[in-house]
């Protein structure tokens, strides 16, 4: 039996869904580039980390957050989660928008990143820094290979990367230490990487951190600045959905977690004080 949901079809914010805190790297780059905008920011924080959580598990918390944003009257909205773009993107697009609502958009941030690639690695070797559901995914190996086959990509799970950013620990000696250990590690099992992707909207937060323990021959490349000119570029090229984004530059931030918690954690990104609505996501 298919679902149907009641839906608007009048315009609406642009949604952007993470696990957590780390899609607000994505949301800063995308508002910078196109402040115009309205925007619901929504994060997963009583469930939060969904990196070792299991494809059917991230599909169903994934396929929820969804549901609200678009209850919300979004018409577009961005997973701004690798792990939510890895296991739950094509089963929402592919089994879940024919039933909910065929001309609504659900898109990922693993294809904008990969798409850029070619143009950075000169050794056609790359590393991929994430955790470990992203890693087990194989998204970016697939991904990267489908656009540029000649590319040898190797990857390296990063368990309490996530954790460290998440607890406000990443100026820590223990930060430190696993930084240094899984960088090595991704570079001991290829040689020949001169380009390593943050693939973690959190790991921007660690950059400093990992260009301290990367050799500075290796380019490091994070997301957001890819996915906000992916975006631009999709709003340019389907106008008729660029016309269902309400553009009055503010921004509407949800949690499931208490919102004095998200608002601390998530004004350390942001660099900003934000108020914050708590909901409950079924």
């Amino acid at each position: 039996m298919s679902e149907m949901l009641e839906l608007s079809k009048n315009a609406g914010p642009i949604g952007i869904f993470d696990s957590g805190y780390g899609g607000l790297t994505i949301y800063s780059e995308i508002k910078k580039l196109l402040p115009q905008y309205d925007y619901i920011y929504l994060g997963d924080n009583a469930r939060t980390p969904y990196g070792t959580r299991s494809f059917d598990v991230v599909y169903e918390f994934t396929r929820q957050s969804v549901r609200y944003l678009f209850s919300r009257g979004c018409q577009l909205v961005i997973l701004a989660c690798n792990t939510a773009s890895a296991k739950a993107l094509r089963t929402i697009q592919q089994v879940d928008l024919p039933q909910w609502d065929p001309n609504r958009r659900v898109l990922g941030i693993i294809r904008p990143t990969v798409e850029c690639i070619g143009e950075v690695t000169e050794s056609r070797h790359v590393g991929v820094l994430a955790t470990e559901g992203t890693i087990k995914s194989l998204s970016y190996p697939l991904e990267i290979r489908k656009l540029f086959p000649d590319i040898e990509v190797t990857g390296e799970a990063c368990p309490l990367w996530v954790p460290l950013v998440e607890n406000n620990e990443v100026n820590c000696e223990g930060a430190d230490y696993f930084v240094k250990r899984h960088v090595e590690n991704l570079l001991s099992h290829d040689t020949l990487i001169d380009t390593i992707i943050l693939g973690c909207t959190h790991y921007p937060m660690l950059f400093d951190k990992i260009r301290q323990y990367t050799p500075n021959n290796i380019k490091l490349l994070t997301q957001g600045a890819a996915v906000a000119a992916s975006l631009k570029d999709y709003l340019y090229r389907h106008p008729e959905m660029d016309d269902l984004c309400t553009k009055g530059g503010e921004t509407l931030f949800c949690t499931t977690e208490t919102d004095g918690k998200f608002g601390d954690q998530a004004s350390v990104f942001l660099k900003q004080n934000i108020q914050v609505k708590t909901v409950i996501l079924e």
